[in-house]
């Protein structure tokens, strides 16, 4: 329906002075939660606001109205800056634009399309002033959905927010203000994955604008009014009627983590949308659970008892054994495992394996507290060396007078810390004990076991679940055999219907049919060595079958010290294909590589780390890869990387080059006891061969990254616990 140019202008001069009014406007008495739009951004109701949500948020987002429905996924990257990972589904995509001979005859075709957006937070809300966000939407690929906006919100009392934007490309298609930055070039989607930085806030640009008001700390209400025209879904091929550019809404906080709403759209549909939102640094549970620690047992004066601190006991033949057996069942309660031991008159250094605790910092507590209840009095000086793989990682020298001193004092951790050190973990200087229980060691676990397929064009989603048996065999520290096999129980059999001819080698894009054809499939079954090979220099040589798909040698160095911020590797690697049936032979293609990287790594501070990846792929392509991910300090990881190779586009297929966002979730986040078990996930748009790299187990850096300097201080408030 179009309007008359009278009613436009009224709209825009109704829009003005609302924004002036929000510039004017005091500051609110209490603050209002963001909200989510049916894009999955901060925002009304099919508009984007001012807004940004609190430091590392996450949100799982379904909107729906009419042929519609977008599924995104957004993180707060930072105070200001935010992400999201949209999938976009239009149902009736060809129902005007089908002949009768197509594939099928109603043209109820589904367009499916994936984007991402950037919004960056260019002021915050003061007393006077408006929280102002700049906003890149769609602005990697297709440009179905592609916009620029810059949008202003302001809180008025507190209960009322009023929101107004202007918006570029699809959000300036209604209600045109011109041109003001010139012409919008069309988008050169060649196979998609293109930045379109030619077109960022060009073209004709609108006003948008809205309110949201809460009733009760539960229901709230959303009016707005929408510069997208929607012009591919309505006028070109009328999936829907855009009769008016208002929404109107409801929405219900359910609960903390769940919003719902219900909206009346464009004059002619019913929508719903249904928030999912986590704050990764906030723990739902409060805080971590389990047994409590030790308490540490205080030595008497030295000169009210001196003949406590005799060092008589050093004479004793098997004083050595007596205290790793005493230190041994001590930790055993805490699921901590005694390696060795060294003792001398005054001082102990303790090398031992946190099985248990997702905080590297609350095991090196747990270890100082048993060291006091076991070792005599003479003992001044504890050395806490964490060990994974065999591999020392990092020394944390402390006083025992220290730990008596201050178990009971305000802010305890922050005053032990300056007191303690963290330094490399050097060759003893005097004999250990070792443990004669702790090799070897057979470990096994059975559990379920999820797999999934995404972004099919013709099926989104498709997943295998099943259950998975894990066996590993410890023969000595730094020699470990280990293997898994899984069972489907129940499972989508078939091929990737998305994936287009290429001349690279099938290394990823065929995963579909392993999927199918590898029931029961040994997932992997592997020899691996570790060692130290210098000071500060690991390393780590693994064969077998390494992976679902490849099988082979794969060797690593890394120096890492661990009183620094940053870290160099090296891997080389020479893999043949497996056969997709999951068993142990090779594929009849008999595709056999050399591939290897040289990596840096770097921690940025604030638990941002950057890594860089140079080298050779599993197709054979050369190029690199940038990951930046955030830690939080509960474990959370959340990040994004990009490879290109040398590749072209055309040859890498749908999606251009690689890239996605990956995710590393602690079990103890959502369970509130104590484990070291996670849930790895990484969301591709497309999985394709380009850019493919090895998927192996334990690589070093990340074996041991959390014991060094900089991750130990980042938890450093669970020393005592």
């Amino acid at each position: 329906m179009t309007k008359s140019p009278m009613f436009r202008h009224l709209t825009r001069v109704g829009l003005a002075l609302a924004l002036a009014a929000i510039c004017a406007a005091p500051a609110a008495q209490a603050e209002m939660r963001p909200t989510m739009n049916l894009s999955g951004a901060t925002g009304l109701i099919d508009m984007p606001s001012g807004e940004q949500q609190p430091d590392g948020f996450l949100a799982l987002n379904h909107g729906e109205f009419g042929p519609i429905f977008r599924n995104t996924l957004t993180f707060q990257i930072s105070p200001r800056l935010s992400g999201s990972f949209r999938y976009l589904g239009i149902h009736r995509w060809n129902r005007q634009v089908c002949p009768p001979n197509c594939a099928d005859a109603n043209g109820f075709t589904t367009y499916y399309d994936r984007s991402f957006d950037l919004r960056y937070q260019l002021l915050k809300e003061h007393k006077y002033l408006p929280a102002v966000t700049l906003g890149l939407q769609d602005f990697i690929g297709t440009g179905l959905s592609a916009a620029e906006y810059v949008a202003a919100t302001k809180s008025i009392g507190p209960r009322l927010k009023v929101t107004a934007g202007l918006g570029f490309g699809r959000l300036g298609t209604f209600g045109s203000l011109g041109a003001p930055l010139g012409d919008r070039p069309r988008v050169d989607i060649g196979r998609g994955g293109k930045v379109n930085y030619k077109q960022w806030f060009r073209g004709t640009a609108a006003l948008f604008g809205g309110v949201e008001y809460q009733v009760n700390e539960k229901l709230s209400l959303k009016a707005e009014y929408s510069s997208d025209a929607y012009l591919d879904e309505s006028a070109r091929r009328g999936t829907f009627d855009r009769h008016s550019p208002f929404n109107f809404g409801v929405e219900y906080q359910y609960s903390p983590m769940i919003r719902l709403g219900a909206y009346s759209l464009y004059g002619s549909q019913f929508g719903f949308n249904v928030n999912i939102s986590l704050n990764a640094p906030q723990r739902p549970r409060g805080g971590i659970g389990g047994s409590g620690p030790e308490p540490v047992k205080t030595r008497p004066e030295r000169g009210t008892d001196p003949a406590a601190y005799s060092t008589g006991w050093l004479a004793q033949t098997d004083a050595k054994d007596i205290l790793i057996g005493n230190l041994t069942r001590n930790l055993e309660r805490s699921g901590i495992l005694v390696e060795s031991l060294g003792v001398t008159g005054d001082t102990a250094q303790v090398r031992f394996r946190n099985t248990k605790y997702d905080a590297e910092a609350q095991a090196v507590g747990r270890v100082a507290r048993a060291l006091t209840q076991t070792m005599p009095a003479s003992v001044e000086t504890f050395e806490l060396i964490p060990v994974v793989n065999g591999l020392p990682t990092a020394k944390v020298t402390v006083k025992r007078t220290d730990v008596e001193a201050l178990e009971f004092a305000p802010n305890a951790g922050a005053a032990l810390r300056p007191r303690i050190t963290i330094t490399d973990a050097d060759a003893p200087a005097f004999d250990l004990a070792r443990n004669p229980d702790l090799y070897p060691k057979f470990t096994w676990s059975v559990g379920p076991y999820v797999q999934t397929m995404l972004f099919d064009p013709s099926e989104p989603f498709k997943a295998t679940a099943g259950v998975r048996f894990a066996a590993k065999y410890e023969i000595r520290p730094g020699l470990i055999l280990a293997g898994a096999v899984t069972k489907q129980v129940i499972g989508h059999a078939g091929a990737f219907g998305g994936a287009d001819a290429s001349p690279l080698p099938p290394v990823r894009r065929n995963a579909d049919t392993y999927n199918a054809k590898a029931d029961p499939d040994i997932e992997s079954l592997t020899a691996a060595w570790y060692g130290n090979l210098g000071r500060n220099l690991y390393g780590r040589v693994t064969v077998g079958y390494l992976e679902r798909m490849f099988g082979g040698i794969s060797a690593e160095v890394l120096w890492k010290p661990a009183t620094r911020h940053w870290a160099l590797g090296a891997e080389l690697n020479y893999v043949a294909q497996r056969d997709p049936t999951g068993g142990l032979g090779f594929s009849a293609y008999d595709y056999r590589v050399a591939t290897g990287h040289v990596s840096g790594y770097f921690d940025l501070g604030k638990g941002y780390h950057l890594q860089v990846d140079v080298g050779r792929y599993l197709a054979g392509d050369v190029g690199g890869t940038v990951t930046l991910l955030r830690e939080f300090q509960n474990g959370w990881k959340i990040g994004a990387f990009a490879t290109l190779t040398n590749v072209s586009a055309k040859d890498f297929g749908e999606g251009s080059f690689d890239k996605g966002i990956q995710l590393e979730v602690p079990i103890a986040w959502f369970s509130g006891q104590p484990t070291r078990s996670l849930r790895p996930l990484v969301l591709r748009p497309v999985g394709r061969d380009g850019g493919a790299r090895l998927d192996v187990t334990d690589r070093l850096y990340t074996t041991l990254h959390g014991y060094d300097k900089a991750g130990l201080d980042a938890q450093w408030g669970r020393f005592w616990r």
